[in-house]
């Protein structure tokens, strides 16, 4: 039989209390446990090692036996030349079932104790509760669709899912909706959604945080001149002067144009237009002149 280092297993030190150990083998049996790898065979072997880990070294007894006679553990007895009474290894001494509590804690029996005892005693359920998985889940949105704060129902492994959407949420954020996850395992709780919201690309704006920026056209005549201009925004139209002599690139902001802040949509960040002048393509024979005439008056 070769050793195996029950400390390893439930990834302790040889000089762990009763309560890490305790904490180590509940942390490990959750995480490998049958009911949540259903289909993990190497988790279903590793759940069997730490339950028989735990068996051993959850006892002060079979714990000192096991630190000084190692593999041989079980044969203890033999070695320091005690008698033997009934099963070898417990030294003569009838256990009650209070005993098998203690020392097996609410884990059960494991396969070498059903074993030991011929496989005669039914092999108890374990009691202990564990939380069901966690479930993760991506919802798509336009990013016009999260300007105001509104209610969605979702349809998630045929339940339906009643939350809000706060309006300003980031792209990437993700929100943790109790209770609808997984089942939980010997009745215990559920375990959580964690839904991450994904905001599709617009078309026309770009967003950072709470600000959105826009590209603005401007007609060649209009940047010259000056004038007025109407631009579209997310709470409507706006009205612009732009002044003569305006540059290509030229940014404008406008003060309470962009994205509420989260869970506070009275707070809204700014819009950034950045004109973009157009230069006019297919000049009539009239226009060249003018253009002509313009470019020699900027060289006199």
């Amino acid at each position: 039989m070769d050793f195996i280092d029950y400390y390893k297993v439930l990834e302790i030190s040889k000089t762990a209390s009763q309560e890490d150990i305790k904490k180590a083998y509940r942390k490990l049996a959750r995480k490998y446990h049958p009911d949540l790898n259903p289909s993990d065979a190497d988790a279903q072997k590793k759940f069997q090692a730490v339950n028989e880990a735990n068996e051993v070294l959850s006892d002060p007894e079979k714990r000192k036996k096991y630190d000084q006679y190692g593999k041989d553990w079980k044969h203890a007895d033999s070695f320091q030349g005690r008698p033997q009474g009934g099963s070898a290894g417990f030294q003569g001494r009838r256990y009650q079932a209070e005993d098998f509590e203690q020392a097996f804690g609410e884990g059960g029996f494991s396969d070498f104790f059903e074993s030991l005892f011929g496989g005669g005693g039914a092999r108890r359920e374990s009691k202990i509760r564990f939380k069901g998985q966690d479930v993760s889940a991506t919802l798509e949105l336009p990013l016009q669709e999260v300007l105001h704060t509104h209610k969605r129902t979702l349809a998630l492994n045929n339940k339906k899912i009643r939350l809000t959407i706060h309006a300003g949420v980031e792209d990437g954020q993700t929100i943790r909706i109790k209770g609808h996850g997984g089942e939980g395992v010997n009745g215990g709780p559920k375990g959580d959604l964690y839904l991450t919201f994904k905001i599709l690309p617009d078309p026309i704006y770009t967003r950072e945080g709470k600000d959105l920026y826009k590209t603005e056209k401007l007609d060649l005549y209009t940047a010259v001149l000056g004038g007025e201009i109407v631009t579209e925004t997310l709470s409507g139209k706006v009205k612009l002067k732009v002044p003569e002599g305006t540059q290509n690139g030229t940014k404008v902001k406008l003060k309470g144009k962009g994205f509420p802040l989260y869970k506070n949509e009275s707070i809204l960040g700014d819009l950034y237009l950045t004109y973009q002048v157009k230069i006019p393509k297919n000049l009539s024979e009239e226009e060249k002149k003018l253009f002509t005439q313009l470019a020699n008056l900027n060289k006199s």
